[in-house]
């Protein structure tokens, strides 16, 4: 097949343009749901909370099972991972558009809630994974797999800018017609993206569950790249988790103010993905990663000397953390696809891989959250309340640092073939 090296832009975007579907999902998932059915339909929040973490963790628990379907099916040559999107983003698009269309009221809504919310998470977990999968076979070399993830992660940070904007709860109508718009014209660009790479023969044994997660959890460079991604996925997990509370309360910002703020950061994300891919070929994946994450830590060191006020300060600070995300989105993805090629993994364990990948995804933003707020609340900090400045200071920028730092010493010592550090081939440490 044609890898990455040989594929003009324009099919590269072809791949590309899905994430940004799937990044106006995300958003408001997270965000927009527990206010709409709370407030908007007067549930309470407590029960709405609790709906929406039983569906996220049986969703979770499922990822695993989901990668390993997407590879079965493979090789057994029944569909490819273009297949299962088809088949998977039009029940996403159900299970969205009918969580913001509730029928009911009362009780009933909490049951439509947990039906909607089950059907979307699903969906989406089968649609991601399914897509990471294939986009992992699209690289030879170093600075080719940054490529495809930035490419990729670029339109993801573009969805995520729309969604933004749509996240009061009257626009839910305008955000599930620009879901469907959106999903639509990536799934019509899709017949010009590069195919996935064509599966070998498996052995009867080698096709079961089991015999797929032993070959994964096997690959001792993967569980080294899995810890540090984790780690550090709860340090960029906790900022997000507590930045409204850190931006009201230590900075003294306003609604609109916030907004900003937030806009800046996805802003230098978006326009940092072309300096990631440089940097990829310069330096390789593994010390690309590194510059980045030394680079969020000194912004976040800046943002704890940041009192009531420091706005433009700290617009500085989102620039320097958003133009950082660049490599948190690329380089431990194309790390990833490395390590599965060099582990003679490819066209056959993806989904495997990436099933696995994503609960660890799912896992941090769990773990971020079960983290940092009872820290706060230990240390006293109480929302809204004079007081709490230093503990919220410590806790959003002090601990995400400790954190990146011992994740940056894993990535550094940890066992990873060469070529999940650097390109194969002479050429590709020219200038872009």
């Amino acid at each position: 097949m044609n890898r990455v090296g040989a594929l003009p832009l324009r099919r590269l975007a072809a791949y590309g343009a899905l994430r940004a579907p799937l990044a106006l999902v995300e958003l408001p998932v997270f965000v927009m749901v527990p206010a709409f059915y709370g407030a908007g339909l007067g549930l309470d929040i407590a029960l709405v909370g609790a709906v929406l973490f039983g569906m996220r963790l049986l969703d979770a628990l499922i990822d695993p099972l989901i990668g390993a379907r997407i590879d079965g099916d493979r090789v057994r040559g029944r569909r490819d991972e273009r297949r299962w999107i088809q088949l998977a983003l039009p029940v996403l698009a159900l299970g969205f558009g009918a969580m913001f269309l509730p029928p009911v009221q009362g009780a009933a809504a909490a049951v439509w809630l947990a039906l909607t919310s089950g059907i979307t998470y699903v969906a989406y977990s089968a649609v991601s994974i399914a897509y990471q999968a294939w986009g992992a076979g699209l690289a030879d070399t170093a600075s080719q797999r940054a490529r495809v993830t930035a490419v990729r992660e670029g339109f993801g940070l573009a969805g995520v800018l729309a969604a933004s904007g749509l996240m009061a709860p009257a626009m839910a109508p305008w955000l599930i017609a620009a879901f469907l718009s959106l999903a639509a014209l990536a799934a019509w660009l899709m017949r010009a993206a590069p195919a996935p790479r064509p599966a070998p023969s498996l052995a009867p044994g080698d096709r079961r569950v089991w015999q797929g997660w032993r070959e994964v959890l096997g690959n001792q460079g993967f569980r080294w790249l899995l810890a540090a991604f984790m780690i550090n996925g709860v340090a960029t997990a906790i900022p997000a988790t507590l930045v409204l509370f850190f931006t009201q309360d230590v900075l003294g910002a306003s609604e609109t103010e916030t907004s900003v703020l937030l806009g800046t950061y996805f802003l230098a994300g978006a326009l940092g993905m072309p300096l990631w891919i440089a940097a990829s070929r310069r330096l390789g994946l593994r010390n690309a990663w590194l510059v980045g994450m030394s680079f969020s830590v000194l912004a976040f060191l800046w943002a704890l000397s940041l009192g009531r006020g420091d706005l433009i300060a700290f617009g500085l600070v989102c620039a320097m953390t958003g133009l950082a995300l660049g490599s948190d989105l690329v380089m431990p993805s194309a790390l990833l696809a490395a390590l599965i090629d060099g582990a003679g993994h490819g066209g056959r364990r993806e989904g495997a891989y990436f099933g696995l990948w994503n609960l660890a995804t799912k896992l941090n933003l769990a773990i971020a959250a079960g983290l940092a707020l009872p820290l706060l609340s230990l240390l006293g900090y109480l929302p809204g309340q004079p007081g709490g400045g230093l503990a919220l200071s410590m806790t959003y920028a002090a601990l995400p640092c400790a954190l990146k730092l011992l994740a940056g010493v894993i990535v550094l010592i940890a066992p990873l073939p060469d070529a999940a550090l650097r390109d194969a081939t002479p050429e590709a440490t020219a200038l872009p």
